[in-house]
């Protein structure tokens, strides 16, 4: 089949019509007006390359499992080649409902997406499918469609790249990390280094994906405290004013991170 031709579209534009053409939707076929062929996919140590070999398949695997899933969009911020959001995912898988975050960072060409990092929190739908109770769905952003690019902010991007040497759980009360406002159990996870993967500024907003080294202090019920290195992919939308990090939501892959540790020990 023959791509069709594509006009100049902001990458918020894009980010739209992924959301609303093609995910909500769960048409396939409409990715390829806006989404180019070497699309890749980067969540975690999982890499789904191609668009049409790798990628899609992927994602209908999902909408298998959840049949009716759909996504919420609670923030965009964006620049001029790239769009970030902060999202939920949430439907049925046999009759149990789920509702899971993630935070996600696109690249654009200018007319199509090139590609996505992205964190989703996997370990907030484990329990919910486990439990049968499912998490209320956070209230959507007002007019996401409607967000403007904003200039780069290399001071907010300083700022934010300190701070992510710190370790977890946040200092900062108004950072939202994975369910951990629902569990009340954080992470403990003290960091020794970080290796920025991506990280966009949007006037005073920065989007961020991060690979964390350090080690693990408690947080799984079933992972006991562990001296060995071990690392932590973060995904995050945060806010800098007056020189600090006040706010933000945060998706960490502690299915990884528990899976790494428990095939250590």
């Amino acid at each position: 089949m023959r791509e069709s031709k594509s006009t100049s579209m902001t990458p918020v534009g894009l980010l739209r019509r992924w959301v609303v053409d093609y995910f909500n939707p769960h048409d396939g076929a409409a990715c390829r007006d806006f989404i180019e062929p070497d699309y890749a996919l980067h969540i975690g140590d999982t890499v789904f390359a191609g668009r049409d070999e790798q990628w899609l398949p992927a994602v209908a695997a999902q909408m298998q499992l959840f049949p009716g899933l759909g996504m919420t969009v609670h923030q965009v911020i964006a620049g001029q080649d790239w769009v970030a959001a902060a999202f939920s995912e949430h439907g049925a898988s046999q009759g149990r409902v789920a509702c899971w975050s993630g935070v996600a960072i696109y690249k654009s060409n200018g007319t199509r997406l090139t590609g996505c990092v992205a964190q989703e929190d996997y370990m907030t739908r484990q329990r919910q499918l486990k439990s049968g109770v499912a998490d209320a769905v956070d209230p959507p952003a007002a007019a996401p469609w409607d967000t403007a690019a904003s200039p780069r902010n290399e001071a907010a991007e300083a700022v934010v790249t300190r701070w992510l040497k710190g370790s977890w759980p946040s200092a900062v009360a108004a950072v939202r990390c994975d369910d951990e406002h629902i569990t009340r159990a954080p992470l403990q996870f003290d960091v020794a280094s970080c290796e920025i993967g991506m990280l966009r500024s949007s006037g005073a907003d920065v989007a961020f994906h991060v690979r964390q080294s350090g080690h693990y202090r408690g947080g799984f019920a079933d992972v006991a405290p562990d001296a060995r290195l071990a690392t932590l992919d973060c995904n995050g939308i945060v806010r800098v004013e007056d020189g600090q990090v006040r706010s933000g939501r945060i998706i960490r892959d502690r299915v990884g991170l528990r899976a790494r540790l428990r095939k250590a020990a």
